[in-house]
């Protein structure tokens, strides 16, 4: 009788071992999968004078971005629109990558954890009702294509009064017509042929929580304005551009393209 107890809880003591060892694996393979391609946050911090700019800039320079730092998030670029742009003044876009969803997820704790956040932040954060540093803010998160799983800073000897980051949104009429313009920059080639025509990108990614759905959102980035011009001109023409543009099945991805013209913020990590 105890022989056959104790085979028994052997038996259920060897069931649980693996039920332990399965699920840690699952944590491992899907830790392990999900940082094949980073995440994205992209905030817009919409402003209506100089006094608030002025905050937002004090606050991301001074709070925000070396808490960030602090919690392991190395690069962060802020950018705002160029001078031409009726945008100028209103709007001010912060990148915040992640390898990890749960990066995402749990840095609003993290800040409050941080020694020196929850204080430095408490006038920005908390500022009164009738004097907010800013209109409105969103926010929109994205996971980078399979083509390009992570961001890349690229590096200019202009000023970053000079450089010109470009943030492109693709809306589609439809979830299936987003996947398909999505396929088209990754299986289709157009990302490669960024690629071969020195454009500089730093992200691709599809969006999955913002204003806009079904849309993707990608940013390019040149030296300058003129390397800007040149570079598109030389896309517009390039025969493969051509080839990959009339095939019929990506033809009407595209509902609506939003093209905005960057320069980098002073303190910006790139």
């Amino acid at each position: 009788m105890k022989t056959m107890y104790r085979s028994k809880w052997k038996g259920l003591f060897s069931q649980a071992i693996l039920i332990i060892l399965l699920f840690f694996l699952s944590l491992n393979s899907r830790a392990s999968s999900e940082g094949k391609r980073d995440y994205y946050e992209l905030k817009i911090y919409h402003i209506s004078q100089k006094s608030q700019e002025a905050r937002v800039d004090a606050y991301l320079k001074d709070v925000f971005i070396p808490a960030l730092h602090r919690a392991g998030v190395k690069s962060v670029g802020v950018f705002k629109p160029v001078e031409a742009d009726t945008a100028y003044g209103k709007l001010i876009y912060v990148f915040i990558p992640f390898k990890y969803i749960d990066e995402f997820t749990k840095l609003p704790d993290l800040l409050l954890k941080d020694k020196v956040y929850p204080e430095a932040s408490k006038s920005f954060t908390d500022a009164p009702f009738n004097d907010p540093p800013y209109t409105r803010e969103e926010c929109i998160l994205l996971k980078a294509f399979k083509n390009m799983p992570h961001f890349e800073i690229p590096a200019y000897s202009t000023s970053p009064a000079e450089r010109i980051f470009e943030l492109r949104s693709y809306e589609s009429a439809t979830e299936a017509k987003a996947i398909k313009k999505i396929e088209m920059f990754n299986d289709g080639g157009e990302i490669s042929l960024f690629a071969s025509l020195k454009f500089n990108a730093v992200f691709f990614g599809e969006v999955l929580s913002g204003s806009h759905m079904p849309n993707l959102i990608y940013m390019t980035s040149f030296s300058d304005m003129k390397a800007h011009d040149e570079h598109w001109k030389e896309f517009g023409s390039s025969s493969e551009w051509k080839r990959l543009s009339g095939l019929e099945e990506f033809k009407n991805t595209v509902s609506k393209a939003n093209p905005y013209l960057l320069h980098p913020a002073s303190y910006s990590d790139f």
